[in-house]
């Protein structure tokens, strides 16, 4: 299986880019997006001047707990900026998205509370809720992550999306928002008992 199908068979349908989407910003943005790979990972990431956003992250089945998931992590937290992520809400009838909330809550992301973010998928059509997790080396404010995000969706997610998908995202402004009294409970502090590592 190549990088493609093991993220393609991970992720759900609607936060999946084509995979022509992420190989023209593979080659086309090589000074921006990068793929690290193994026979045990995936992970696709973005990494500006002042920020890193990860895209995905794929560890496989039968190495999980074997710490490659944190190695990973430090790898990308040496280069002592902000680290910016999308996670789904917890789905109870899917294990896997608290597990990936307690993995990033022992690497000390914190969740965004005041920026809103649902996008529309183009595969689906469907309005899908995420939120956003970050590390932050320098106690940075959720304000910039939000604009870092905005740039982020902007210069990646949206990347010739009508060329690729024949029509376009909606506009960063329709999908983030920023507002410090976003009713929102922390998803990180709420989860259930802490797993072991």
């Amino acid at each position: 299986m190549n990088w493609y199908e093991k993220l393609k068979e991970y992720f759900p349908v609607e936060e999946m880019k084509s995979r022509e989407h992420m190989e023209r910003l593979l080659e086309e943005k090589g000074d921006v997006y990068f793929k690290d790979e193994s026979p045990q990972h995936v992970m696709m990431y973005a990494e500006f001047e002042t920020f890193i956003f990860i895209d995905y992250v794929w560890v496989s089945a039968d190495t999980r707990g074997q710490g490659i998931g944190h190695k990973l992590m430090e790898k990308l937290k040496e280069k002592n900026k902000p680290i910016i992520l999308e996670v789904e809400p917890i789905d109870y009838d899917d294990s896997d998205t608290e597990k990936r909330l307690h993995f990033y809550r022992r690497e000390g992301f914190t969740h965004a509370q005041a920026i809103g973010y649902t996008r529309r998928s183009l595969a689906t059509n469907e309005e899908t809720p995420l939120e956003i997790l970050y590390w932050s080396p320098n106690d940075e404010s959720e304000d910039l992550i939000f604009k870092q995000m905005r740039k982020m969706y902007e210069d990646i997610h949206t990347y010739k999306d009508e060329e690729i998908y024949g029509r376009a995202y909606q506009k960063a402004d329709e999908v983030l928002s920023f507002d410090e009294n976003r009713e929102c409970d922390d998803i990180l502090e709420n989860l259930n008992v802490p797993e072991k590592a």
